[in-house]
């Protein structure tokens, strides 16, 4: 049987639309062969990448020549890490071995979870993402129970915080005043685009406390900030000496805790307050 002009034409388009597809699954194929095989200096078995149409928007205004930046907001991407390769004059048999050779550490990086292809002629453009994915707002009081857990289980053993060796402490108590303090700068923070102790209205962390309606003996803060979980947070406060010291601080005997992200939804800060009450 002929096929009708309109037969043609039909399978004509598809196969055109086809074509770039399958051209972006291999180089997603080789970046995920290299993660699953390593490279110099880097080891293999890291989880392999899922493509998105965001990141392969990413990678298209690459290609314009539009900052990573700029790419990433036009096509509404938030990510938490990114990195990019440009390859030019590369076939695609040997996709894998350039990008193992002169790409190892971004195809490798096992935080990565998400990538983007574009490509025009024998020019490709690579993203490469950690999606930013903060915890719900709905899930304070989880999270706030979770930190709580993770800090008296860093208190119950003996540790050196930088040069002082701290032995082990008794828990810790959630208090509601106190959480309120953290809510206070962790907003605050979010809302003006900064990271630091002191508030946009010069408030310290025991005027905040003061105000929250805690009558205190003593009090301390930590801050972290670009933290997706809570495990994440507590993990950098113990490997900091001074957020260290104030976890393990024994005369501490309450706790609060709060996260806000920023309103470009590119950033999460965390506000853990500690107190002991007069």
């Amino acid at each position: 049987m002929t096929d009708s002009p309109l037969l043609r034409h039909l399978l004509v388009v598809i196969l055109l639309a086809l074509a770039p597809l399958t051209a972006s699954a291999d180089i997603v194929s080789s970046i995920n062969k290299v993660r699953a095989h390593g490279c110099p200096g880097r080891r293999g078995g890291q989880v392999f990448l899922r493509e998105t149409r965001q990141l392969d928007a990413v990678a298209q205004q690459l290609a314009r020549g539009m900052s990573l930046d700029r790419a990433q907001k036009a096509a509404g991407y938030r990510a938490a890490s990114t990195a990019t390769v440009e390859m030019s004059g590369v076939p695609e048999s040997d996709f894998e071995r350039v990008l193992a050779q002169r790409f190892c550490a971004a195809a490798t990086e096992p935080e990565f979870r998400e990538v983007g292809v574009y490509q025009r002629g024998s020019n490709v453009w690579i993203a490469l993402a950690q999606p930013f994915t903060p915890p719900p707002i709905r899930d304070a009081a989880e999270i706030s129970r979770r930190v709580l857990e993770l800090t008296n289980e860093a208190r119950a053993h003996a540790r050196r915080c930088g040069w002082t060796s701290y032995a082990a402490a008794p828990p810790l108590k959630l208090n509601s005043a106190l959480d309120r303090a953290a809510l206070e700068h962790s907003r605050d923070m979010a809302d003006h685009n900064y990271f630091d102790h002191t508030g946009s209205d010069g408030s310290s962390p025991a005027d905040r406390i003061t105000r929250a309606g805690y009558k205190w003996r003593m009090v301390g803060e930590n801050l972290a900030s670009g933290m997706t979980a809570p495990e994440d947070a507590v993990a950098g406060w113990i490997k900091s000496p001074h957020h260290c010291e104030n976890l393990m601080t024994p005369g501490f005997k309450e706790m609060g805790l709060a996260f806000a992200v920023n309103p470009s939804g590119t950033d999460i800060y965390w506000t853990q307050t500690f107190g002991t009450p007069r």
